[in-house]
């Protein structure tokens, strides 16, 4: 007899944070504090549970007992495809109610249940084409924080640290509102030019800039990058400007890589294409709407012939690029002078995507998406459960 979904839960639990983020939602170091997570676990008639830590303001319990239970209780949880397509479609009369970041973290636990029924990673599933990947060192935004990311010789100063660290490449974030003054070309500018400087052509370098400067701004910035030997120019302008990128891409030879906010999943994402938008392809588990949909953008980039780069860390998207060749680098970060990125937070027993010194972050050999979660802790420390 086939096993069918049980049990859908968000456990919102109390956990400890040495991060926090500023009034337009970029993250910068802390002192420790209590912060609510949340942990999403869908378990079927055998007993075979799927695990993802979660927002919960994107799975409140209206968004469970309206969308997602419904579509998936009493279904074949190995049916992915299917139920991914099911929620998608619920999209359209949802009026922004269920998220892509939902309808992602939903699939993402369904993909670790399915790795836990077949006692194999996910990316091994996905087709395991490398255990093995080099991660990029990706900044925190820049700050006013004397020692952190305050000037471009603190970025210069960092870019060398990281270096020595293992990573052979590394993504700057420079400053952003509400620092004083940002958004600025020629501070960014100087920052590229001083990271530049520091660590040397053998090092690659990307920037992910300020995400609404205009056309003629972005511009400048993007020749500058070019003298500079960068390998890739992110995010300068409002993503839902296509033919802005389009205009842009045409006019630079260093890459232009994107989109990262654009919602409209793996379809976004092939306007993007054949447009001419971009140089290098964006995908994501949270971009995208799970690892199904981002699974599509990888394939839809090869059939162009152009790289597909995967956004941000955690677990999904290590996964992501166990499956593929065809993006070149891991997102490790946020980085910043005045935070342990490697320490181990109260709610997992080990991180997912230690590096060596190497700068390579080996694939988990885990079952499932490979978290390894503290669940007594979790159990202990939730104060709801919807």
């Amino acid at each position: 007899m086939t096993s069918t979904i049980e049990h859908i839960e968000v456990a919102v639990f109390t956990t400890v944070a040495k991060t926090a983020v500023d009034a337009h939602g970029h993250r910068h170091p802390s002192p420790a504090h209590e912060v609510c997570e949340a942990l999403l676990t869908i378990t079927d008639t055998d007993g075979a549970s799927g695990r993802v830590l979660v927002q919960p303001d994107h799975l409140r319990p209206t968004v469970l007992d309206k969308y997602i239970r419904p579509a998936l209780l009493g279904q074949d949880p190995l049916d992915r495809e299917r139920l991914w397509t099911s929620l998608a479609r619920k999209q359209r009369g949802a009026h922004g109610g269920l998220t892509d970041r939902a309808l992602g973290f939903v699939d993402l636990a369904l993909w670790d249940l399915a790795g836990h029924r077949l006692g194999l990673p996910v990316w091994k599933l996905l087709g395991g084409a490398r255990d093995a990947v080099p991660a990029y060192a990706s900044t925190m935004c820049g700050d006013e924080t004397p020692g952190g990311l305050a000037t471009p010789a603190d970025f210069a100063a960092f870019a060398v640290h990281l270096v020595e660290r293992g990573y052979r490449a590394i993504k700057l974030h420079t400053w952003m509102p509400p620092v004083a003054g940002a958004p600025s070309v020629a501070l960014d500018i100087a920052a590229c030019t001083a990271v530049r400087e520091a660590v040397g052509p053998g090092v690659e370098l990307m920037l992910d800039a300020n995400h609404w400067y205009s056309r003629t701004e972005a511009l400048k910035l993007g020749r500058a990058l070019q003298e500079l030997d960068y390998y890739w120019f992110e995010e300068p302008m409002e993503e839902a400007s296509i033919s802005s990128y389009r205009w842009l891409a045409e006019q630079l030879d260093i890459p232009v890589i994107g989109p990262e906010t654009s919602w409209g999943k793996n379809f976004t994402r092939a306007e993007w294409v054949t447009a001419g938008a971009c140089d290098i392809l964006r995908t994501g588990t949270t971009d995208v709407g799970g690892i199904t949909a981002a699974v599509r953008t990888l394939h839809l980039a090869e059939a162009f012939n152009i790289d597909c780069e995967v956004h941000g860390n955690g677990s999904g998207n290590l996964s992501l690029l166990g499956a593929t060749t065809n993006g070149r680098w891991y997102e490790r970060g946020l980085l910043h002078p005045h935070f342990d990125f490697d320490e181990v937070p109260p709610h997992l027993n080990s991180i997912v995507d230690a590096i060596d010194d190497e700068g390579i972050v080996r694939l988990p050999q885990r079952p499932g998406l490979g978290d390894d979660f503290d669940l007594d802790y979790i159990k202990a420390s939730t104060i709801n459960r919807n």
